[in-house]
């Protein structure tokens, strides 16, 4: 059994300065004013547009990002309907196999007082999967890491038993890892940051959306100041 952190992977090739060009050139359209395009005419005329409440345009520009989160989170993340998803399949991926390591990989809930990521190869007591050397857990965070270790259980005994990926995956819980890749234009990657960067989000999304906020503010000037505050 593997326990990991959420991370993300920006797929797209981000040019800030010349994502606020092609914007400026669709927008320009509408008033039919590219004479004034010049060397730094980008990012006042954008800046304008969102001022303006004009956010169509930045329609014209798309973003794909890797997501590597639980679950739980990625029920979340495809809520938002104006998007591209490419997900890891549990009806198609057999975890018994090599290529995953014969284990399951769970997301290590933020709320954790300690940082338990890693490997744990477990052995049966009982009832009670075992791990040598065990990690520092207070009582709640053992439960969940005891439940954990027997989703592992019995999704892989019953793959041994006969039962497909798709039917063993229904013991499957939450905290499983999944991979998604998430394609948004830039007026719903605003609209996706502001709602799922606020304070009310779940912590665990907001645990991938802060950064990929971060990630996008640092690359693309003007698009995102205005979401999400200092956090």
């Amino acid at each position: 059994m593997k326990i990991a952190k959420p991370i993300f992977e920006v797929l797209s090739n981000i040019n800030g300065q010349s994502i606020l060009r092609d914007l400026e050139i669709a927008g320009r359209t509408c008033y039919k004013s590219e004479d004034r395009i010049t060397d730094d005419s980008a990012l006042s005329f954008v800046k304008m547009l969102l001022g303006r409440g004009h956010e169509t345009m930045i329609e014209h520009y798309s973003i794909s990002v890797r997501v590597i989160c639980d679950r739980g989170v990625s029920h979340e993340i495809v809520r938002h309907r104006l998007a591209s998803y490419a997900q890891e399949s549990t009806r198609y991926c057999n975890y018994s196999k090599d290529k995953f390591g014969n284990e399951l990989t769970f997301i290590l809930p933020c709320w954790f007082e300690n940082d338990i990521t890693g490997q744990y190869p477990i052995h049966w007591d009982g009832l009670y999967g075992v791990c040598d050397p065990a990690p520092t857990m207070n009582q709640a965070e053992s439960w969940w890491f005891q439940s954990m270790v027997r989703a592992e259980r019995d999704y892989l005994k019953l793959l041994d038993l006969g039962w497909t990926p798709q039917q063993a995956r229904s013991v499957l819980p939450n905290s499983l890892k999944t991979e998604i890749v998430v394609t948004m234009n830039l007026r719903e990657w605003r609209h996706f940051l502001r709602l799922r960067t606020a304070p009310e989000a779940h912590p665990q999304i907001r645990e991938i959306t802060v950064p990929i906020l971060e990630h996008f503010r640092a690359e693309i000037p003007v698009l995102f100041d205005d979401i999400g505050g200092d956090f």
